[in-house]
Order: structure tokens, then C-alpha cells, then sequence
């Protein structure tokens, strides 16, 4: 169970989860085998797959989360409410293999930097489809009173509406 579910309030779901994309997980070991041999590589190799094991990115149906660390722990997250808008940044490479860094902006100086991931078009799309549930509320339609009702009649109309949602 990661960081991110067992945090998740009563009645919120996971709708996605962000993930690294196999490129930032290739170089460190290309920097083992490599540099290997001075003790660089292999620093670099223990720092790099401790950051990609320790990163989680998600997006509930209530807010947006992005979670980094392991002995300091830095969870930063925003109600999806609170979204103003999402810029993707992507070079050639990152739209030729699929990865790219996404940047959520909220409300006031409020920016989510989201590290290096795969598939960011899509963790945005999700974050998109989950605001516009969040959006969506249900309307409750009184109904019409009938066309040649009396005073009378809309008076005792109206104490059994009243009536009936004291019971509800």
C-alpha cells in the first residue's frame, strides 16, 4: 500500500497514479556501468533510485497529489477546485518517447512542479476529467404548481412539502 492510499480521506478514490518513465530509470544504471568503476557512479546510481522509489504522484477525486521523500517527507497537494490551469513542457525527445514535466497552477502564487514523468498529457487528462466530476452537482428541480390552483389549495400544497422534507 503506498504513501498516497493510506492517506486518501473517507469516500476519496484514486483516480491515477504518475509514474516515472523508463528513460529516468535507465540512466542510472548506465551511470553504474559506466562510471561504475569510480566510486561517482555509483552514488549517483543510490541517489537516483532512491528519488524515483521515493516520488509518488496522483490525482484523486478530490485533489492532486505529489509526494517526495523518505526520512523528510515533502507532500505537497491541491484541491482540484483550487486548479486554474496545467502547462505541459516537453522537448523533442520527450514528445517523440512520451515524458515531459507537467506544471499544475492554482489559486494565488500556488505551482505544483511535478518531476520528470511518463505519459504527462495523460496525467493531465485525468486531472481534468476528475474537476470536471468534482464540478458536476446534482440539481434538485421543484416542481411546477399546477395551473389553476387556489389560494387555498397552494396553502395546503406547500405545509405538505413542508411536512415532508421535516421527515427526510
Amino acid at each position: 500500500m503506498s504513501y498516497i492510499s493510506r492517506r486518501l480521506a473517507p469516500g476519496e478514490k484514486m483516480v491515477r497514479e504518475g509514474h516515472f518513465h523508463f528513460f529516468q530509470q535507465l540512466w542510472p544504471w548506465l551511470a553504474l556501468v559506466f562510471l561504475g568503476v569510480i566510486v561517482i557512479g555509483v552514488i549517483i546510481f543510490v541517489r537516483e533510485m532512491f528519488r524515483l522509489g521515493t516520488t509518488r504522484m496522483a490525482v484523486t477525486n478530490r485533489r492532486v497529489i505529489l509526494k517526495r521523500g523518505f526520512f523528510i517527507v515533502n507532500s505537497d497537494e491541491l484541491t482540484l477546485g483550487s486548479i486554474e490551469g496545467a502547462n505541459i513542457h516537453q522537448s523533442i525527445f520527450g514528445r517523440m518517447f512520451g515524458y515531459g514535466r507537467l506544471t499544475i497552477r492554482g489559486r494565488g502564487d500556488t505551482e505544483l512542479h511535478f518531476p520528470t514523468m511518463a505519459n504527462p498529457a495523460q496525467f493531465r487528462a485525468a486531472i481534468e476529467d476528475a474537476r470536471m466530476h468534482d464540478e458536476v452537482k446534482t440539481v434538485h428541480v421543484e416542481p411546477e404548481p399546477p395551473a389553476h390552483e387556489t389560494a387555498s389549495e397552494r396553502k395546503r400544497r406547500l405545509k405538505r412539502e413542508v411536512t415532508r422534507e421535516t421527515r427526510a
